[in-house]
């Protein structure tokens, strides 16, 4: 049973669905939960802030109020989530999604889609490094409230706890992720009585609940109108990892959570926060935490701390999938890739990846000290991610949907005026610290383009220089080769010609086993391959036999587990015998190649050389594995 079959309206299904809305309050909506730490305060703080008076609180309650409706219930909750690959959300399926659509009618594989889908991937990236640094410090600042005299202790406390996050990764998320669900829903309560008890002294500020006073406020304070923006932007930024999250949850728990916990306890929160400011507009410093009574606001610093931890955790998770959905793509170079779970091979751990987080972020808390200071970074990335998913939508709307160019230019027009607006906001926060991860987007985009655009000639140079495996199977059947006995499984392309690695072992060796398994494996443009299809079979004659193996670009490649399952009994298969060559090549760079491609081709065969093995990746054993290696001018 899948997760999206588990919520009918039996009864029996309820408690099902009762608890994986508990655990998606914990994966899903930490990054969106802890925007009422800084979203309001910034929507009246700095130069660009807007002045404080009971109107304008009303009315940026009212534009973060319909911005929640708006984005995240009607873009997402009811139109994107429902554009799973098999299950599988964000932008990177989102583009794979579309490229089998296309493929399936028959038509032209669309290749610049999947630069959209690199590109958002890339920008996830960079906000995978600010949103833990800015949820971690905002959540610590609440010291300077509730004890003074630890406030100067904000930036090495938020380090420390960073430092601590990224450390226990390595041990896997699921015992500590048993917690997440009941931290959270313990926070979104605290966040909504909160809102209800500032409320309760000015219940004028309900007004919000009009969208016209959001517009209204946007036109008398037109000259902060576009800041203004950016700092209600802060409020959604969590929408995207909703679809990112999908597959771990399915559609159902995700809209239960949001509209019974989150969407309320998020609106009576900012409603509440616009109250206290229109009692107390010095307030502003830090009005999510002094909206709690003096005895509570130490341990709402330490739940707000918990729920900044989950908030940086469901990225961090995140990081790692995306990372290991570009590897099985083919879009970045082999990583060493740690699975933490025996039961969900979602828990995925990547050490360089977390290393680099890591370091990114505490270098980030060092550097800009504040919250405040990091919400003028933050944004940009994001809200442009956000504008690519509306763009692709419009084709998938038409390829997977089959809606005619009316329908889903009308509706991907109504996407791109909220995501339009909200890009232009955040653009001008460029300079003087928004370009940051822009550039880090564009080093993580160029990394990938370099690798597809490298793996691509590489590819070409090696059919150029191959022999076609008849020509091979000819000089077999003629007895020109002599054969050992046992199985020898050799690695190979997509194509008709002989792996390099057989190559070399003839070249050296001069010798063939008697049985020889021509393998090729296959990521495929869906989270998982149908058993029926994971194994293409051929037998070839004179002991060689030629195998393709599929796998879904979110599974495990093991190898010898899938040939030991699959492989017909007529092909004498035997792993524990069967001896695995890999081709192990160096790259030279030819004196032809311009500049620009001499660079390119060195940052390639340097990214090929700090790849991980594959005997690794594919969970090969490594006492039976031979590689051969050789030179290769590119």
């Amino acid at each position: 049973m899948t997760m999206n079959d588990s919520h009918g309206g039996h009864s029996g299904h309820r408690p099902h669905l009762a608890v994986t809305t508990l655990a998606a309050l914990g994966i899903v909506f930490g990054d969106i939960g802890t925007s009422p730490l800084y979203a309001f305060r910034e929507c009246f703080s700095g130069h660009h802030g807007a002045p404080i008076d009971p109107r304008n609180l009303v009315g940026a309650a009212s534009l973060i109020v319909w911005s929640l409706i708006l984005v995240v219930s009607v873009k997402y909750l009811f139109v994107i989530l429902k554009l799973d690959n098999k299950g599988e959300g964000g932008i990177l399926a989102l583009s794979t999604l579309i490229r089998g659509a296309v493929r399936a009618r028959g038509g032209q594989d669309p290749r610049k889609i999947l630069l959209f889908g690199l590109a958002g991937a890339a920008l996830i990236y960079a906000d995978g490094m600010l949103t833990p640094a800015i949820s971690v410090l905002s959540a610590v600042e609440g010291l300077s409230v509730s004890a003074p005299g630890l406030a100067d202790s904000t930036v090495p406390l938020a380090v420390l706890i960073l430092a601590g996050l990224f450390s226990i990764q390595k041990f896997g998320t699921g015992n500590v992720g048993k917690l997440f669900g009941p931290v959270v829903l313990l926070w979104f309560g605290s966040l909504g009585l909160l809102g209800i008890g500032a409320l309760w002294h000015h219940p004028q500020v309900l007004m919000a609940l009009s969208p016209w006073e959001g517009i209204s406020f946007l036109v008398r304070e037109w000259s902060h109108a576009f800041p203004l923006l950016a700092a209600v932007f802060l409020a959604v930024t969590g929408g995207e990892a909703l679809y990112a999250d999908l597959g771990h949850f399915g559609t159902k728990p995700i809209q239960v959570g949001w509209f019974s916990v989150v969407l309320p306890a998020l609106v009576l929160n900012y409603l509440g926060q616009a109250a206290l400011l229109t009692a107390d507009p010095s307030a502003i410093r830090s009005p999510f935490f002094l909206m709690a009574p003096d005895v509570m606001q130490l341990p709402l610093t330490i739940l707000a701390t918990g729920a900044a931890i989950i908030a940086s955790q469901a990225l961090i998770s995140g990081a790692f999938s995306l990372t290991t959905q570009a590897v099985q793509l083919g879009c970045l170079s082999r990583v060493r890739i740690h699975y933490t779970s025996e039961h969900s091979m979602g828990q995925v751990y990547v050490p360089v990846v977390n290393h680099i987080l890591a370091a990114a972020c505490i270098l980030l808390v060092i550097t800009f000290k504040t919250s405040a200071a990091l919400a003028s970074a933050y944004g940009i990335a994001i809200s442009l991610t956000m504008a690519i998913t509306s763009f692709l939508f419009f084709f998938a709307a038409r390829e997977v949907w089959g809606w005619s160019v009316a329908k889903a230019g009308l509706m991907t027009f109504g996407f791109m005026v909220l995501d339009g607006a909200f890009l232009a906001a955040n653009a001008l926060k460029i300079w003087p610290s928004g370009w940051l991860p822009l550039l880090i987007a564009a080093v993580v985009m160029s990394f990938m383009l370099v690798w597809i655009w490298g793996r691509r000639r590489l590819y070409a140079r090696i059919l150029r220089d191959s022999l076609p495996i008849q020509d091979l199977l000819n000089d077999l059947h003629r007895g020109k080769i002599h054969r050992v006995s046992g199985t020898a499984i050799y690695m190979s392309g997509k194509g008709l010609q002989v792996p390099t690695a057989l190559l070399h072992n003839l070249k050296h060796n001069q010798v063939l086993h008697e049985r020889v398994v021509l393998l090729h494996v296959m990521t495929l443009d869906q989270p998982r391959a149908n058993p029926s299809e994971m194994l293409e079979y051929e037998d070839l004659g004179d002991g060689v036999h030629r195998a393709t193996l599929r796998f879904g670009f979110a599974e495990t490649p093991d190898v010898p587990t899938a040939l030991k399952l699959r492989m017909p009994e007529s092909a004498r298969f035997q792993p524990g015998k069967a001896t695995y060559f890999l081709g192990r090549e160096t790259y030279g760079i030819t004196k032809k190649a311009s500049f620009a491609d001499r660079v390119r081709l060195s940052l390639f065969a340097a990214m090929a050389r700090n790849a991980s093995s594959a005997t690794a990746y594919f969970q090969l054993p490594p006492g039976r594995v031979v590689e051969l290696g050789g030179q290769i001018t590119l």
